[in-house]
């Protein structure tokens, strides 16, 4: 164990600060050492010793089930001085104004603007690696500007990054859900390049099925299994604004699991009612030992809001790789030289 401002961080593991870490997914998943379906998901080697919401709900549920570290910030206004200087920042940044099913106002509002508390964090303490994530609705916004200014602003921020923008399928990695999700890769630009994409572990005809992931609740209506008595009474959804119902299918991954109880209403795929909060948990892959103690509208926004541990876990293996095969070790100090030269060299590929 060591002392770093302040806090104790355990020797050869990279220190991490999270942002707008919601209920916990993505840590849960950098983190790893999980259990999902008689799964074992190792260990990583990232100590988070500082997280930051905005949420009392979700800060609650982090606390419960993840660690007191995080702590109910505004990170619209906090000092990034404020916050531990770490190896790695990480942050899923508010995507409402992002999705295809929100309000589409981009970088045009306060909210869509929030991606820039990891600029801020940048600038201060120059970490070596940056992960960022949101919905894939964002390459549309403004005809693909949104993306691109996000991507320049970040690559610009402190001593210079090259980031990548990796577009993540769940099924490919074993998410019972059709799910997808950008993650923004940002290593320092006086490290060697990138971590590689993530390499899918299942294919089209072998991805996990919703049943697969919840079968074995068909015949539970109690809390043996935490929050599977959880679930909304109300049989169909309010039509128009892309709302409407969905009734799952067995032998396929389910449809995505939404913040919003009141859009995309999901059924069961052979019972007569919509999924519960546990199931709706079991397809964003929480261990049944993740518990949700909050009210079914409050644990469905947590959950539909979350990154699904198991992407992230995919994420944090690929971005371990790359700190051990370039023998990159924790506090590995800036190299002063001209990198400004070589941004957005990966950005500018994926396009």
């Amino acid at each position: 164990m060591k002392k770093e401002n302040g806090l104790t961080t355990r020797v050869n593991s990279f220190s991490t600060v999270s942002m707008f870490s919601g209920c916990g997914g993505l840590d849960l998943g950098v983190i790893g050492g999980f259990e999902y379906k008689n799964k074992k998901y190792s260990k990583n080697p990232f100590e988070i010793i500082k997280a930051y919401d905005f949420n009392p709900h979700c800060v609650e549920t982090y606390k419960n089930n993840i660690g007191d570290h995080i702590e109910l910030a505004d990170l619209s206004s906090k000092d990034p001085f404020e916050i531990p200087k770490a190896d790695i920042l990480m942050g899923g940044f508010p995507c409402q104004d992002f999705s295809s099913c929100g309000p589409k106002k981009g970088l045009n509002s306060e909210r869509g603007r929030l991606y820039q508390a990891l600029i801020r964090y940048m600038n201060a303490h120059s970490p070596m690696i940056v992960i960022g994530e949101n919905v894939p609705h964002l390459e549309k916004i403004d005809k693909g500007n949104a993306i691109k200014q996000i991507v320049s602003e970040l690559s610009e921020a402190g001593p210079g990054y090259n980031f990548q923008v990796w577009k993540l399928y769940g099924p490919d990695y074993g998410l019972p859900q059709t799910r997808t999700r950008l993650f923004f890769i940002g290593t320092r630009a006086d490290l060697p390049f990138a971590p590689e994409i993530p390499k899918p572990t299942h294919t089209d005809g072998f991805y996990n099925s919703i049943d697969w992931a919840i079968n074995d609740l068909v015949k539970i209506k109690d809390d043996r299994v935490p929050n599977q008595s959880q679930y909304f009474k109300a049989s169909i959804a309010k039509r128009g604004n892309g709302q409407g119902d969905e009734k799952n299918q067995k032998g396929l991954p389910s449809y995505t699991v939404r913040a919003n109880a009141k859009s995309r209403v999901h059924f069961h795929y052979s019972l007569d009612r919509r999924l519960t909060v546990r199931e709706c948990a079991r397809l964003q892959t929480f261990p049944d030992d993740f518990i949700f103690t909050h009210s079914a509208t409050s644990n469905i926004m947590q959950i539909g809001n979350a990154v699904p541990p198991i992407l992230g876990h995919v994420v944090a293996k690929s971005i371990a790789t790359y700190l051990r095969e370039n023998d990159l070790l924790p506090g590995q100090n800036l190299k002063k030289k001209n990198i400004k030269t070589t941004l957005n060299r990966a950005y500018e590929a994926v396009l």
